[in-house]
C-alpha cells in the first residue's frame, strides 16, 4: 500500500490517500476534490482551476498523469 497527499496529486491540502494502484489513488483524489468543490472550499477550487488549465491539452494531461503515476510507482 502506498500513500500520496492531496497536494502531491495537484490538490490543496495534506489529506492522505492510501492505495495499491495509481488508478485507485487518482480516483480517491478525484472524489476528495469533488467533495471539496461541493462545500465551496476555495483552496481546492483554485487548485482545480489550475489543473483544468494543465488538462486542456490531451498531451499535457497524459504527461502529467504519467509523471504522477511514475512517482507513485517509485514509492516503496
Amino acid at each position: 500500500m502506498k500513500t500520496m497527499t492531496c497536494k502531491q496529486l495537484g490538490g490543496a491540502c495534506d489529506v492522505e490517500f492510501h492505495a495499491n494502484t495509481f488508478e485507485e489513488i487518482a480516483e480517491m483524489s478525484k472524489n476528495h476534490a469533488m467533495e471539496m468543490f461541493k462545500i465551496g472550499e476555495q483552496a481546492h477550487i483554485q487548485a482545480m482551476t489550475e489543473m483544468r488549465a494543465t488538462m486542456k491539452s490531451p498531451e499535457d494531461m497524459k504527461v502529467w498523469f504519467d509523471y504522477k503515476r511514475n512517482q507513485f510507482n517509485e514509492m516503496p
